[in-house]
């Protein structure tokens, strides 16, 4: 698949949680090639040399207004100086890279936790008939993400460690619960690796597929640097950013 790179300007950028930032920047080329589940690779040109490109996954493109909007988290000097940027200022994009997700009939449960939950509103919106959410933080202030959500999905069921707001616990609490009421067709997950593998087991046992979103720190996005590889179950090596970030969870999660 081709993927284009160019100086996007920024239309929006403002945070939607505490440490949590929404970009929206005009490149119409790779709005008009995207698919749910892949990425892009993003640094400041003014950059000069201190900073590798950054993988952020696609959470939505518009192809008929020529945007791509990625969310973000505050961690280090990087994403602190994304944060600084302002409308008109230019952020050099490479993309879209990677394979994404399967978007089929049949009601499809998406399950995600923290930031993992981004890429998946580009797929809610991308499906032929709305999904059911399941999403889980630590507390009700790292699920605000349903107000996002709301929009795209027939249904929301949300958990948190801490009980503050929908079902105490985890999603692999929640998740026999729902696939015993939703009776998805698959499940989709992106989210910490713990979560998916738990996830994933739970959907094997009930006889349905499921994908999986990988993250995994990479410097290159052309499966050049070996940095984001990982060993599948079938005992060969798979690179994140060409094979993937999704892959069938058989082939991730024994």
């Amino acid at each position: 698949m081709k993927k284009y790179v160019t100086d996007a300007p920024v239309l929006e950028n403002a945070a939607i949680s505490d440490g949590i930032y929404r970009m929206v920047l005009h490149a119409e080329k790779i709005a008009l090639a995207s698919q749910p589940g892949q990425f892009v690779m993003v640094m400041k040109p003014d950059d000069s040399g201190a900073f590798l490109r950054r993988p952020f996954g696609i959470a939505d493109a518009d192809a008929g207004a020529g945007t791509v909007t990625i969310i973000y988290r505050l961690v280090g000097k990087g994403t602190r100086a994304f944060a600084r940027m302002k409308q008109g200022e230019l952020l050099s994009v490479e993309g879209p890279i990677g394979h994404g997700f399967t978007v089929g009939a049949g009601k499809t449960l998406l399950v995600g936790g923290g930031l993992g939950i981004a890429p998946l509103l580009f797929l809610a919106k991308s499906l032929p008939e709305k999904p059911v959410f399941l999403i889980g933080g630590r507390s009700e202030k790292e699920v605000f993400w349903k107000e996002l959500l709301a929009p795209l999905a027939e249904k929301i069921y949300v958990t948190t460690d801490d009980g503050s707001f929908g079902t105490k616990g985890f999603t692999t609490t929640l998740l026999p619960d729902v696939l015993e009421k939703e009776q998805p067709a698959r499940v989709v997950t992106c989210g910490p690796t713990v979560m998916m593998k738990g996830i994933a087991a739970i959907v094997r046992a009930a006889g349905l597929p499921c994908e999986v979103s990988l993250e995994k720190r990479m410097a290159c996005g052309i499966g050049v640097c070996l940095g984001c590889t990982f060993l599948a179950t079938s005992g060969t090596r798979k690179k994140v950013c060409v094979d993937g970030p999704v892959f069938d969870a058989k082939e991730v999660f024994a």
